[in-house]
């Protein structure tokens, strides 16, 4: 379901604001996606964080205040799980909260539509021997759902504006772009690597999905596991960088899906910028490769009254 309202927010986002490319759609959108607001997308993305978020920060924050009733346990989790690993239990420890007060800041974060539990497909760990007792570390290894936040705006103000908050109160902001800066690129990932699922599961629209979303375990992660009812899998890797992508990130995924004991049907490499000659002349059946532009295939058919994701409305 989050899906399928993130596929509406980034069609809502073109719709208004038609950016000149899908990079700078989907670097805006990351940014203000869910808001429902026209944006200039003819300015630099930092003079519009300025002059929309940071110089209307009083606000904004006290619209956000009101969403989570000004609960200090509410705000701490929701900056942990937009900085963190996404783990539900290590936000917890990252925002000094213990599993009965962060269940319970979880379960109203849920009902408020902030948030979104993404359950781990991990199988729990077994002994090979009926009888016999797994390793002390294996044993101890906590199987850990991960959340998403359903509109990028809100993980942004978590990720970025939360921390400068007393400089930003201040009409201070050079920390806040210097910290922006830094880390533009990583924030973004994470947006594009849900965007690549939804572009993914919607050029398998003909088939079922029977499982669809990032998969984790104690020892490997892939950001894209799709299994279809006719038992194909697809394994994805999503790269948010400035540097195209060479041969090497094909085949570290291939490692990762021989340790997880899978053959998939495709391997599938998603890139902001590209790819490397060398790759592209593998590409094949096994392997497909996606850039940027061709997210628009998720904008064919819009219509203007479909327009629905204003998160303060």
């Amino acid at each position: 379901m989050i899906k399928n309202r993130l596929l509406e927010q980034f069609r809502s986002f073109y719709t208004r604001n038609y950016p000149d490319d899908m990079e700078m759609q989907i670097e805006y959108f990351a940014i203000f996606g869910g808001l429902g607001w026209e944006i200039d997308t003819a300015k630099p993305i930092e003079l519009l964080i300025q002059e929309l978020l940071l110089e209307n920060y009083e606000e904004i924050n006290k619209k956000i205040e009101n969403l989570t009733l000004s609960n200090r346990e509410y705000l701490r989790l929701l900056r942990a799980l937009a900085v963190g690993d996404r783990k539900i239990f290590s936000a917890f420890n990252r925002a000094g909260l213990n599993n009965a007060n962060g269940g319970s800041a979880l379960n109203f974060l849920q009902e408020k539509g902030l948030i979104q539990i993404e359950f781990s497909r991990e199988e729990p760990a077994r002994s090979l021997n009926p009888n016999g007792k797994l390793k002390r570390e294996v044993a101890r290894h906590r199987i850990s759902h991960k959340v998403l936040f359903t509109h990028p705006f809100v993980r942004f103000w978590f990720y970025f504006i939360v921390p400068h908050s007393r400089e930003i109160k201040e009409f201070k902001f050079e920390n806040f772009f210097k910290d922006f800066e830094i880390r533009r690129h990583s924030y973004t990932s994470l947006v594009f690597e849900e965007l690549s699922e939804v572009l993914l599961n919607y050029n398998l629209r003909d088939a079922q999905i029977l499982s669809s979303g990032s998969y984790w375990d104690a020892n490997i992660e892939i950001d894209i596991l799709t299994i279809t009812e006719d038992e194909k899998v697809y394994a994805a890797e999503c790269k948010w960088s400035n540097h195209k992508i060479n041969k090497k990130e094909w085949h570290k995924l291939s490692e990762k899906c021989q340790k997880l004991g899978i053959e998939p049907t495709q391997i599938i490499l998603f890139s902001k910028r590209g790819f490397s000659k060398e790759l592209l002349a593998q590409e094949s059946k096994k392997l497909a490769l996606y850039c940027a532009q061709d997210f628009e295939a998720l904008l064919k058919n819009i219509k203007k009254e479909e327009l629905i994701d204003n998160f303060f409305s």
